[in-house]
């Protein structure tokens, strides 16, 4: 039986020659082929880019040719590119979607298909199940054109998405003024596609940038995985101090999110990192705009809102939901859980190489190292603590979310538990304001479980009474 390709949270992955083979690729293709054409889309461009995974820059390829035999054009990036700048490329090539042959943060074993619409950003969830529906159930029913046929044709063309990019970062930061500030910058790329961006922007200067992991190497060594959150990140923080470094930036393996570590080698997590990039933006920059954060991600932006005065909108987690709300608002930002953040002017989309950028402007403007900004948010907001267990689960999912609904707990981690939301997964509120939330992963077999506390001293409380309301072992 032909297996039934589903998107999840962010397009679709799966295990490379078990669910993830040509054929699959070819029919995923296809569907997203079809979907395009049904919107009056033939015979305009699609940019298609990969990553550094295995067989990536093949997948790619076999892409290209399916879009291009169903009489679409593509351009095709000349080598591995992150996410982000795949993203502006369809912008700045006035593009219509794009391809992108990524799994970004998943194992090794991984590889996966996401798509993105005319404005370089997620599809929404009734796009994307309109994709999966044209999917073809056999390789027999795609269509595709030779790869070298369709570039003599002019149908496919090979070009550097980086020019644009650069042009376009420039016009955000002014990377002067980090170039000059002598800073030494520990950058460890997961062994992905952010590898020399960074040395690339910052050239020319007092300051120096590091670089490890920096290699094409797919089974991404001294990490379990290319996801900028622990234990994935201790190596880089040991470099960082090993190298008295000012500051550690961490992209995941597309580089469309982002990791911090302070000048002591002390990992930032991704909800504190959310909320200083929204304080620098509202406060050093001055900038005014909605905030839009998924229900994974920090209370802290809620209390930046009320603060200066912008609203802050709740999406359910994924950027299939971020991006078209920061369209529909006209965000200042948009963010989740995971290290993934956009920004107003750029592109709906998450991207780490400009989250970092920011950061390395918002010390350079305020003089001040990472632990005295996080100290200086803290100072406005409150200090907020934050980790979240991953775990696989046995039986079906439906009987597992009976089981977290039936648990109907008073108190979690000591603390009188107020509403429940089920918006996207099972998240309640807790007395201190923070929140212990539990969801099935969109891109994996796992079930995560999250908390958000001004306790520090109550986090693996809460955790741990996550799991058992979630009836875990």
């Amino acid at each position: 039986m032909t297996m039934k390709i589903i998107f999840g949270t962010d397009g679709w992955r799966g295990r490379i020659a078990d669910a993830y083979t040509f054929a699959s690729l070819k029919r995923c293709a296809q569907g997203f082929a079809s979907y395009l054409i049904s919107k009056g889309k033939k015979g305009q461009w699609v940019i298609v880019g990969y990553d550094m995974r295995f067989h990536s820059e093949n997948f790619a390829a076999t892409a290209a040719e399916v879009l291009t035999g169903n009489g679409l054009n593509v351009y095709l990036t000349k080598g591995p590119t992150p996410t982000p700048v795949i993203s502006f490329a369809v912008k700045a090539q006035k593009a219509i979607a794009a391809v992108n042959i990524t799994a970004s943060h998943n194992p090794p074993t991984d590889n996966g298909f996401k798509v993105r619409d005319e404005n370089g950003g997620a599809i929404d969830p009734a796009g994307l199940k309109e994709i999966e529906a044209r999917i073809p159930d056999s390789v027999d029913d795609v269509t595709s054109m030779d790869f070298n046929d369709a570039e003599t044709a002019g149908k496919l063309v090979l070009f550097d998405p980086a020019p644009a990019y650069i042009e376009q970062v420039n016009s955000l930061v002014d990377l002067q003024t980090i170039k000059d500030a002598g800073f030494t910058i520990m950058v460890d790329p997961m062994w992905g596609n952010g590898s020399g961006w960074f040395p690339r922007l910052l050239e020319g200067g007092k300051t120096r940038v590091l670089e490890i992991h920096n290699q094409r190497n797919p089974i991404f060594p001294e990490m379990k995985r290319p996801e900028p959150i622990q234990p994935n990140v201790d190596v880089g923080l040991i470099a960082t101090r090993d190298s008295d470094a000012d500051v550690l930036i961490i992209l995941d393996g597309d580089a469309d999110r982002v990791g911090l570590g302070d000048e002591n080698g002390v990992f930032i997590d991704q909800l504190r990192a959310y909320g200083l990039l929204a304080y620098y933006l509202l406060e050093t920059r001055g900038k005014r705009g909605p905030i839009v954060k998924t229900l994974s991600t920090t209370t802290m932006l809620n209390k930046l809102g009320k603060m200066y005065d912008v609203p802050v909108y709740e999406t359910g987690v994924g950027f299939k939901y971020v991006a078209p709300k920061m369209l529909e608002t006209d965000a200042l930002i948009g963010g989740e859980e995971s290290g993934g953040y956009a920004f107003h002017g750029h592109v709906p989309e998450r991207d780490g190489i400009l989250a970092g950028l920011y950061f390395l402007d918002f010390m350079v403007k305020t003089g001040k190292k990472p632990s005295e900004l996080l100290e200086e948010l803290f100072a406005k907001v409150g200090a907020h603590y934050y980790d979240r267990i991953d775990t696989p689960f046995s039986g079906d999912r439906a009987s597992r979310e009976q089981t977290i609904l039936d648990a109907n707990p008073k108190t979690i981690g000591g603390l009188k538990v107020g509403e429940l939301l089920t918006q996207d997964g099972f998240r309640f509120t807790l007395e201190d304001g923070g929140f212990l939330l539990i969801r099935f992963s969109g891109t994996e077999p796992i079930l995560r479980v999250y908390t958000e506390t001004t306790h520090k001293d109550k986090v693996q409380a809460i955790l741990q009474d996550g799991i058992k309301i979630a009836g875990i072992k």
